[in-house]
């Protein structure tokens, strides 16, 4: 076992125009024994971890934190306006077992197979919507800021019971909460209070009249406070906004460029672990002295375990940078691990193959209306996507 900071150095991975996924500096760094150091953009030190089989021990440790409040946890990127977790009661993507577990074992029922089933008629009901509107507007959109972004905006506010007349406002908000690039800190920590203004508001109607919607079924198992489930709401909301849009983005991309794969069923498991997305979400620290891959992390001591190189691991998936959908390697973590992986997983898998099936069924004749090296891919960001996606038919 070899003590920390043995390793080499490196620089932190960062996307290019010319490698949007740094795979080439992924593939290096599985070749080395143990752990790699580096850090971060502002100089602090971390440790990647980008073997499939250590990524998983990372996020099942229980000496591993995914709590932000713990001395020397890695900050990588902005929090979308987001105040801090102890300010939102039921902000629980950032708490630990058994606190966390209370959140998750609520929640896990909203979101199995036969629940998300039942919402696929809402779900193609709001992609249609938007073709129709894409449609409407001439020959050529934004896939972006037309169909990826409004679509899992609008299916999380019909879950949540959000009356038809507020959700082009409950839209516009969350829109501004991951414009990144065109919104303020401070325009995203005003469209956040008013998001949550306007869940404690609807969480107040529902508790006098309930209905069949997600909210009215939290309230009923009395497990949550109104506070709790604000901040639940809250970050439904969030996780499962962005990362879908991009996944629908980067997908439609994806299947234009491999044309034989569209309207096939399987595309949705092999777009999830090519991409991606949320490489550099699942950010930990060490809370006590702990090993792994034979390298000792000190209690402190900050881990970015990279999602999209454990998805490309070739120990695992063969020729994972090619698009494959006949893979018989199923084992993505593209979703996370462990007692943080994603709630709303069934859910996403839903839209995507709906949004898939649909826009390709009613627009034939889609294409990029600009060439591929053109296209604004997400640098700059923690969740990788699309700017833009211009498209003509």
């Amino acid at each position: 076992m070899t003590t920390s900071p043995g390793p080499t150095v490196v620089d932190f991975p960062l996307r290019t125009p010319e490698e949007p996924l740094p795979l080439s500096q992924y593939a290096s760094h599985r070749e080395q024994s143990g752990l790699v150091r580096s850090h971060l953009p502002n100089g602090v030190p971390i440790w990647l971890v980008t073997r499939h089989e250590d990524v998983r021990a990372v996020l099942t440790h229980p000496k591993i934190s995914a709590n932000p409040d713990n001395e020397g946890f890695p900050n990588v990127g902005a929090t979308m306006g987001v105040p801090k977790q102890d300010q939102i009661p039921g902000w629980f993507v950032g708490l630990d077992s058994p606190e966390h577990d209370r959140f998750r074992k609520v929640l896990i029922p909203e979101f199995t197979v036969r629940r998300v089933r039942d919402l696929r008629p809402a779900v193609e009901k709001t992609v249609d919507e938007r073709i129709d509107a894409m449609l409407a507007g001439g020959n050529t959109a934004d896939l972006v800021e037309d169909f990826a972004l409004p679509v899992p905006s609008l299916v999380i506010s019909s879950l949540l019971g959000v009356p038809s007349a507020d959700r082009d406002f409950f839209e516009s908000r969350t829109r501004t909460l991951v414009a990144i690039r065109t919104s303020t800190d401070e325009q995203r920590a005003t469209a956040t209070r008013e998001l949550l203004r306007y869940i404690n508001r609807l969480i107040a109607i529902k508790e006098k009249w309930r209905g069949e919607d997600l909210i009215s079924r939290l309230l009923s198992t009395g497990q949550l406070s109104n506070e709790e489930l604000s901040g639940v709401l809250l970050l439904l909301l969030i996780a499962g906004h962005e990362t879908t849009a991009n996944n629908i983005g980067l997908g439609v991309v994806t299947l234009l460029s491999n044309p034989e794969w569209i309207g096939s069923d399987r595309v949705v498991e092999e777009l999830l672990r090519l991409h991606s997305v949320a490489d550099m979400v699942a950010l930990r620290v060490a809370v006590d002295d702990v090993e792994i891959a034979g390298q000792l992390i000190r209690k402190g001591e900050g881990i970015v375990p990279l999602i999209a190189a454990a998805n490309h691991d070739t120990e695992v998936f063969g020729c994972p940078h090619a698009f494959n959908p006949e893979r018989a390697e199923r084992r993505h973590i593209a979703f996370g691990y462990g007692v943080h992986q994603c709630l709303g997983q069934n859910l996403v898998r839903v839209e995507m193959e709906i949004a898939y099936r649909r826009l390709f069924e009613r627009i034939p004749t889609l294409e990029l209306a600009v060439p591929m090296d053109e296209l604004a891919f997400k640098y700059d960001g923690i969740l990788f996507g699309l700017h833009e996606l211009p498209v003509r038919w």
